[in-house]
């Protein structure tokens, strides 16, 4: 079996490597599977019509164009391979809601065959709320004065509002026709699938069972009901089926707990190496790439993804770096994290190149200007292995090639994506490290070499946990949203340091000097009518009831007064 082939009626006027089954006719090929395809007309797993786009327009000589259809046909491959879009079924009977008014409910019948859909017609003042899934949906009612639940598969709302909107299986005949509505509605009937778009790593998510909200913004972004909060679990619930696999949860989110199924770190990864030496040229799936027409000078190459919104500047570095060039993202829409990691890495490469690292075009004529100016960037090119690495380490590896030894400055960071820097207060600190458990992504750390507390900046998300978990006051405070270009911001900071506090007893080290001396500051005022207890003051928990239970043995009657003091 091949993986690839290339499909054109007309043919192709230069030839293609032999891997690639070039044909002009569809019958000869109707019995097989292909990994990757440039058309729809044959059945495959990865439609990559970016391909046509690539040889329609491409200024490229013909021998770079040969190797270069070679290249697109193989990083889908890998994006095929590192996928984790698993798919499901969801299984949907004929049962219809229409919210609309009579005339409208005509026009439907007129469309339909007699019967074919189990039909149950409301107005829409009466709907009160709507849960559940295109399968199995729930409307509450208000039927003259009383609650109804309404149970159908999928609902017809014209002018749908926002009630609607959420959860999948509403469909709005005004935004398309009812035509295509109906014809909508009766696929889904006969064969319902939906992909697994995000995937979850609880041990790193910044929500995920704090004692305090400190993020969630990955619900927030969401357009539908696909990502909610459980607030007094304080865990995150994911609904597929009402996914839109935009991704715009995952380039808010700052730790990179949430990834994007169809396109990892990983699959970005891995495909950007094929576009060493070219300038790729960011197309989401939704802005029809081939209808586009748009001539492209010499070493464009077309970068297809699947959502708009997935990309963040961990991602977006990687091929910057991977490629050595700019980067050009076509997109009608920006998500907030999406656009905030654009202006992070605007910002540095402003500082090292004196040149935008991303060209955002957001209409044609933008793009049409950003082929023109878009360039290499000397210099910029870096390959990094960062296989099993999380999002923020990523990124800082990559952030400090571009830093080396020199010192750019401080960027500002935005509303979605944050950067800061941990700052400790070490008079008051006493080394208790709540705020190193408080940190799930490794940026605060304790090392016990030498009893101190230390904080890589860069890989800091200024979450605030760690401000919240610390015990002291005038201790723990974050400078939020800038990521410094120095050396140091990679490197790890000592915030605090103390010595071991050896017990008077037995001599072991059970606790810090500093905290010693804050509770015997607190506690010796109180004790100070009993030697004995005052002395369990700098005693390891071993000998402080041991010295108690020495003392009281010894003079019992001592301890029988009204202060509880031996005498």
């Amino acid at each position: 079996m091949q993986e690839f082939i290339y499909y054109n009626p007309n043919g192709i006027d230069f030839p293609l490597p032999e891997k690639i089954v070039v044909t002009d006719s569809l019958i000869d090929n109707s019995d097989f599977d292909y990994v990757v395809s440039n058309t729809k007309s044959i059945r495959s797993e990865i439609t990559a019509d970016e391909i046509d786009f690539y040889i329609n327009y491409s200024k490229d000589p013909l021998s770079s164009k040969i190797k270069n259809v070679e290249k697109l046909y193989e990083a889908n491959a890998i994006r095929f391979d590192l996928a984790q879009d698993i798919v499901f079924k969801q299984e949907i009977s004929n049962k219809v809601l229409l919210v609309c008014n009579n005339e409208q409910k005509k026009e439907i019948l007129k469309s339909m065959v007699p019967d074919e859909f189990d039909l149950f017609q409301i107005s829409e003042e009466i709907i009160k709320e709507i849960n559940g899934h295109i399968g199995n949906l729930s409307i509450l009612v208000d039927d003259e004065g009383k609650d109804v639940e309404l149970k159908v598969d999928q609902i017809i709302w014209f002018d749908e509002k926002d009630l609607g909107m959420k959860q999948s299986g509403c469909f709005d005949p005004l935004k398309t026709s009812i035509d295509d509505v109906l014809a909508n509605i009766r696929t889904n009937i006969t064969n319902y699938e939906y992909k697994k778009f995000t995937t979850y790593d609880k041990t790193i998510c910044q929500y995920h069972e704090r004692r305090e909200e400190i993020c969630g913004k990955c619900a927030e972004v969401c357009p539908t009901v696909a990502i909610v909060k459980d607030d007094e679990q304080k865990h995150l619930e994911f609904s597929q089926i009402d996914c839109h696999g935009c991704g715009g949860c995952i380039s808010v989110c700052p730790s990179g707990a949430i990834e994007y199924a169809p396109s990892s770190r990983e699959s970005i990864s891995e495909m950007s190496r094929f576009y060493e030496g070219q300038i790729p040229l960011v197309i989401p799936e939704k802005m029809n790439i081939g209808s586009l027409a748009v001539k492209l000078k010499e070493n464009i190459l077309p970068f297809k993804i699947e959502g708009e919104k997935f990309l963040h500047e961990a991602t977006l570095l990687t091929l910057l770096q991977e490629s050595g060039s700019q980067v050009i993202f076509y997109t009608d829409f920006l998500s907030k994290g999406t656009r905030d990691s654009i202006s992070i890495l605007n910002q540095i490469y402003q500082a090292k190149y004196q040149k935008d690292a991303i060209l955002l075009a957001m209409t044609k004529e933008e793009l049409v200007n950003a082929i023109e100016e878009v360039d290499f960037v000397e210099n910029s090119k870096y390959k990094l292995n960062d296989m099993e690495m999380r999002k923020r380490e990523i990124f800082a590896i990559r952030l400090s090639n571009i830093v080396g030894e020199d010192d750019l400055g401080v960027v500002t960071t935005g509303e979605h994506v944050h950067y800061g820097h941990v700052k400790v207060n070490e008079s008051t600190c006493t080394l208790c490290l709540s705020c190193v458990g408080a940190c799930n992504v490794n940026a605060l750390i304790a090392d016990t070499s030498d009893n101190t507390l230390r904080l890589n900046a860069s890989l800091c998300t200024s979450c605030g946990y760690c401000e919240v978990s610390c015990p002291e006051g005038n201790c723990l405070t974050i400078e939020q949203d800038v990521i410094k270009l120095t050396p140091a911001w990679f490197k790890e900071e000592i915030l605090a340091k103390d010595e071991l506090f050896p017990c008077v007893e037995c001599g072991k080290e059970f606790a810090t000097t500093k905290a010693i001396e804050k509770i015997a500051a607190v506690m010796g005022p109180i004790f100070k009518a009993d030697p004995v207890k005052e002395r369990t003051l700098y005693c390891c928990e071993d000998c402080k009831p041991k010295i108690m239970m020495k003392s009281y043995m010894a003079n019992p009657e001592g301890y029988n007064n009204k202060e509880g003091v031996s005498l």
